[in-house]
C-alpha cells in the first residue's frame, strides 16, 4: 500500500456489532407482558405487545390468570406455516373449556392508528406488502401514512389469535405461532399479539399433523400443554434481554445484514427483507 494511503475499513459483521454493543442497547422483558408456555420438553417464552392489540393482550392475560390453557393442547402443526394450540372441544358448547372472567371473542385488532408517538425504526428497503416496514420496540411492523394505520407483521415466531371467517370471532382462547416462511399475506387479516423470544424450536420441531391444515387427527397425537403463566406470577423466571431496535447499534446490525461481507459471502445483496432481520435475544446481564 502506498505511503499515506489509509487501509480500507473492514465492514462490520453482525458479530462485530453485537460485541461492541452497550448495556443501554438492550432492554429487559416486562414480566407483566411475558408468557411462559410450559411443555413436557421445556419452556416457550412469548413476549406480548399490548400497543398493537390492547384488548386481546389484556384478554389473553386474563385467560392465563384464570388457568384457561392449563391441560389444553397443541392441536395443529402445519409444515412451513403455523403451530396452533387451544381447546380440542372448542366447537362443542357442552364440552368446551369454560371462560370465567375473560371473554371468548373480541372485536378484531388487525391494525391501529398511526400516531406520532408510535416507535418505528424504518427499514431502507421496499416491501411488497406495505408502503413502509420496520420495527416497533423490537417487533416487526408495517405502516401506511396515507391511511394512517400501522400493524404487526407475520414474521417467523410471531404469535397471533386464531379466528373463524367472522373477523370478530377470535379472542385469544386459540393461539398460533409462525414456524415457516413468513406468511405476510395474513397481515391485517388476523390479530397479532406478540412473538416467541425463546423456545421456538420446541414448537417448530413438533410432528406435523396429517389432517387438513395440519390438524392432528387422533387425540393421542396432540401435544399437552402443562401450563401457561405470566412471568410476573412465576418465581423461577427466564431472565432475558432484547436488543433495542431504536439505537445506532441496531441500525448498524441492519446494515451488516443488508451488505453481508463475511468471508463466505462473495456477492452482498444490498437489501434485506423485514423478516430476515434478526431480533437478538440473550440471557440478561447484571446491571
Amino acid at each position: 500500500m502506498a505511503p499515506g494511503v489509509a487501509a480500507p475499513v473492514k465492514p462490520l459483521t453482525m458479530a462485530d456489532v453485537l460485541a461492541a454493543s452497550q448495556p443501554s442497547d438492550w432492554r429487559p422483558l416486562d414480566p407483566e407482558n411475558t408468557l411462559y408456555l410450559e411443555l413436557a420438553t421445556g419452556r416457550v417464552v412469548i413476549e406480548l405487545k399490548p400497543a398493537f392489540a390492547p384488548h386481546h393482550t389484556a384478554n389473553i392475560k386474563a385467560l392465563v390468570r384464570e388457568g384457561y390453557f392449563d391441560g389444553l393442547a397443541v392441536l395443529r402443526v402445519q409444515d412451513n406455516y403455523v403451530v396452533q394450540w387451544g381447546d380440542p372441544d372448542a366447537d362443542d358448547k357442552d364440552k368446551q373449556r369454560p371462560v370465567k372472567k375473560a371473554q371468548r371473542t373480541l372485536t378484531a385488532e388487525f391494525t391501529i392508528a398511526l400516531t406520532q408517538d408510535l416507535p418505528f425504526t424504518r427499514l431502507p428497503d421496499a416491501d411488497g406488502y406495505a408502503p413502509e416496514v420496520g420495527f416497533s420496540d423490537g417487533f416487526p411492523a408495517a405502516r401506511d401514512p396515507k391511511t394512517g394505520r400501522a400493524w404487526l407483521a407475520h414474521c417467523y415466531g410471531m404469535v397471533g389469535v386464531g379466528r373463524d371467517n367472522d373477523p370478530d370471532s377470535g379472542g385469544g382462547t386459540e393461539l398460533y405461532a409462525v414456524i415457516g416462511n413468513a406468511p405476510r399475506h395474513l397481515d391485517r387479516n388476523i390479530t397479532l399479539v406478540g412473538r416467541v423470544v425463546q423456545g421456538i424450536e420446541l414448537l417448530s420441531a413438533l410432528p406435523r399433523g396429517t389432517g387438513a391444515l395440519g390438524f392432528y387427527e387422533k387425540p393421542q397425537q396432540r401435544v399437552p400443554i402443562q401450563s401457561v403463566r405470566l412471568a410476573a406470577d412465576v418465581s423461577a423466571r427466564t431472565n432475558l434481554e432484547v436488543l433495542r431496535t431504536d439505537t445506532s447499534t441496531f441500525t448498524a446490525l441492519v446494515a451488516s445484514r443488508r451488505n453481508r461481507q463475511d468471508n463466505w459471502y462473495k456477492v452482498p445483496a444490498g437489501y434485506v427483507e423485514l423478516c430476515n432481520v434478526p431480533l437478538v435475544v440473550r440471557p440478561a446481564t447484571r446491571r
